[in-house]
């Protein structure tokens, strides 16, 4: 059986062939074996571009036709504050522009087997409390500044602090962590705080005051909600906000298949193959639930292009655009006259190798039938010589 695929080793994908080896039938006899490699190998065959297809204008057509009959909405979950997420254009808009700042971040967070299967339900709410970032403004009841002598008095809600169990010692540690050049008081009720420096004025405190109000007490920054969903069999904590770095050290969750929608963490977390997976899965993700049907390969080729260059760039005049060999190509998206005197400016040269650029100027595109050129000698060379 090995030595019947390692014949197919040049012919077919690595990956295809080890998805063969896997999936035989046991027993399969050696003809019954060749037949199923010769048909995955004609199928392929069948599957592959031709030399001269535009690929690039088929996948932005396939991809721009079905983005038109796209909605415009936003999903929320129901009865919890803060947690909607992004569908539909505005979604693939957000990550074909290549943005770092999300309109509505969210994390899939899967759980290791004794949390995932549900069946300690306090566990699973006390480590979902442990992921939801807890700041000094959830547990604050008042913050008061005292004119006299310009300290900053934060009273504490002690209801809230016995519910997600953290003592008055622990938001004094945290303050201190997370703020320098203040003193800190532990009046078990409340806590003081009091500039080291001596000049200090009513402005200033005001300024300290709402920057202790983001200080993070408790969970991991960021996550500003928590959602335990039952799939299947399992649970999955969705989130609202976003920290991939922090969440995968926990012990309980799954980093093989806990996942984000900000593929800027992924690519800085795991690297530049798993953010091209992580383009390719989200707006795959985003045409399925819009009951569109799009190729795969259409999108993987956008992927590639975002990612091509090791970090992840937007489909937009400052990414992908701007780094166009063509400077008709660069023109003909955003800002034209800038492009063009730019390149004046330098003595530019445009080879004219791809479409647009031979559209611009009325010129045959090199694509298809048009890709070859062909030399012809005169009558009159041929017979001089």
């Amino acid at each position: 059986m090995s030595d019947l695929i390692s014949e197919y080793e040049g012919k077919l994908p690595g990956i295809m062939l080890t998805e063969i080896r896997e999936n035989l039938p046991k027993g399969a006899s050696d003809s019954k074996i060749r037949k199923i490699l010769e048909s995955a190998y004609n199928e392929y065959k069948h599957a592959r571009v031709s030399p001269g297809e535009s690929v690039g204008l088929v996948s932005a057509e396939s991809i721009g036709e079905p983005g038109t009959q796209m909605t415009l909405n936003t999903f929320h979950f129901a009865g919890v504050a803060e947690m909607n997420v992004t569908l539909g254009l505005p979604r693939i808009i957000e990550i074909l522009d290549g943005r770092k700042e999300l309109e509505n971040p969210m994390m899939e967070i899967y759980l290791k087997k004794p949390y995932a299967a549900g069946k300690r339900v306090e566990e699973l709410r006390q480590l979902a409390l442990q992921i939801k970032e807890t700041t000094l403004k959830d547990i604050a009841a008042e913050f008061v500044i005292s004119i006299a002598d310009f300290t900053i008095e934060v009273r504490l809600n002690k209801e809230k602090m016995k519910e997600i169990e953290v003592t008055s010692g622990k938001v004094v540690d945290a303050i201190s962590k997370q703020l320098k050049g203040y003193n800190l008081r532990d009046n078990k009720d409340s806590i003081i705080l009091k500039a080291r420096g001596k000049e200090d004025s009513f402005n200033e405190s005001y300024k300290t005051k709402e920057k202790i109000k983001g200080i993070t007490i408790k969970g991991i920054k960021g996550i500003k909600q928590v959602l335990p969903v039952k799939r299947e069999e399992e649970f999955v904590i969705i989130t609202a906000g976003s920290n991939l770095s922090e969440v995968l050290q926990l012990e309980e969750v799954d980093s093989y298949r806990t996942t984000t929608n900000n593929i800027f963490e992924i690519e800085q977390v795991l690297g530049i193959e798993a953010a091209r997976q992580s383009i390719v899965n989200e707006i795959f993700k985003v045409i399925e639930s819009q009951g569109l049907n799009v190729d795969v390969r259409h999108i993987m080729l956008v992927a590639d292009t975002m990612c091509v260059g090791g970090t992840v760039k937007g489909i937009t005049r400052y990414g992908v655009v701007s780094e166009k060999s063509s400077v008709l190509a660069r023109a003909s998206f955003e800002t034209p006259i800038k492009h063009i005197i730019n390149a004046a400016l330098v003595g530019e040269v445009d080879n004219l190798d791809s479409v647009v650029e031979n559209v611009m100027i009325n010129q045959p595109i090199p694509i298809g039938t048009g890709l070859p050129s062909l030399g012809v000698k005169p009558q009159k060379q041929a017979k001089e010589k």
